[in-house]
C-alpha cells in the first residue's frame, strides 16, 4: 500500500497520530490528578496535626492521667544504678526528715501537704530501704484515709505490706479501711494475718468475733435480695399459664438432704 487514503479510509499518518494524541492526552490527566492529590494532602496536613503533634498530645493527656502521687520505680531503679552506697545513705536520711515533716502536716491536721511531702519522701528513698519505704507508704495511707480517699489508701496499705509483710500496723489499717469500704470478708482475712503476728493484738481479737456476725448478716441479705429477684422471674414467665411461683414449693428430703418440688393447684 502507498499509504494513501481512500474515500472513508484514514492512512497510516492519521492513525498514528491520534494515538499519540491519546497518549499525550492520557498523560496530561495523569499529571493533573497528581497536582491535586498533592493539594489534598497539603490541605489535609494543614487542617491535622501531624503524627508528632498526635503523639505529644496524647503523650501529655496520659500525664493527666496519672496520679499526682504515682512513684515510678523503674525511674528509681535507674537512677539508683550507678549510686555508691554512701550516696544512698544520704538519700534515705533525706527521706528520713521529709516523713518526719510530714508526720508533723499529719498531726496539724493538713492532710495533703502530708500527702504530698509523704510522696516526695517515697520518691528520695532508695529502693534497697524496703522498711523505710514501707513506713512512708503506711503514713501516706493515714494521711489519705483522713482524705476520704480510701482506696488509694488501701493501695498504699497493700505496698508497705508488701515491702514489710510482718507490718501489723500497715495490716490493721487496711483492715479498718477494708471495713470501711464494706469488704468485709478482706477485712476479716486482714485481722487473721494480724494476729499470726501478734496473737495478743486486742482490736484483731475483737474483729475476729465481730466480722464473722456481719459477714452473716450480708450473706443472707445477699440471698433474700437473689432469691426476691428470681421469684419475679419467674412470676413473669408463669403469669401468661395462671400460675405463679406460690403453686410450688420446695420439700426437703431429711435423709438425703436432697430438694423436690410439689405442685399447688390453689397454694394457701
Amino acid at each position: 500500500m502507498d499509504g494513501t487514503s481512500k474515500v472513508g479510509l484514514k492512512t497510516n499518518e492519521e492513525i498514528i497520530e491520534e494515538l499519540t494524541k491519546d497518549l499525550e492526552s492520557s498523560c496530561t490527566r495523569v499529571n493533573e490528578d497528581s497536582v491535586s492529590n498533592d493539594n489534598v494532602k497539603s490541605n489535609a496536613e494543614k487542617n491535622n496535626p501531624s503524627n508528632d503533634t498526635e503523639c505529644k498530645t496524647q503523650g501529655a493527656q496520659n500525664d493527666k492521667d496519672i496520679p499526682k502521687d504515682f512513684v515510678d520505680e523503674e525511674l528509681l531503679k535507674d537512677r539508683e544504678f550507678d549510686l555508691s552506697e554512701s550516696e544512698k545513705e544520704t538519700l534515705k536520711d533525706k527521706a528520713e526528715k521529709l516523713k518526719n515533716e510530714g508526720n508533723k502536716l499529719f498531726k496539724n491536721g493538713e492532710y495533703t501537704e502530708a500527702i504530698s511531702i509523704y510522696t516526695q519522701g517515697i520518691q528520695t528513698c532508695p529502693l534497697c530501704y524496703s522498711k523505710e519505704r514501707s513506713i512512708l507508704y503506711a503514713n501516706r495511707a493515714a494521711a489519705k484515709s483522713k482524705y476520704l480517699d480510701k482506696e488509694s489508701a488501701i493501695s498504699d496499705c497493700t505496698k508497705a505490706i508488701e515491702l514489710n509483710p510482718s507490718y501489723v500496723k500497715a495490716l490493721v489499717r487496711r483492715a479498718q479501711l477494708y471495713e470501711e469500704t464494706e469488704k468485709l470478708d478482706e477485712a476479716l482475712e486482714d485481722f487473721k494475718k494480724v494476729l499470726t503476728y501478734d496473737p495478743s493484738h486486742t482490736e484483731a481479737n475483737v474483729a475476729l468475733q465481730r466480722l464473722p456476725v456481719l459477714i452473716n448478716k450480708r450473706n443472707e441479705k445477699l440471698k433474700e435480695d437473689m432469691l426476691g429477684k428470681l421469684k419475679d422471674l419467674g412470676n413473669m414467665v408463669l403469669k401468661p399459664f395462671g400460675l405463679s411461683t406460690n403453686n410450688f414449693e420446695l420439700q426437703k428430703d431429711p435423709s438425703s438432704g436432697s430438694y423436690s418440688v410439689k405442685f399447688n393447684q390453689k397454694p394457701s
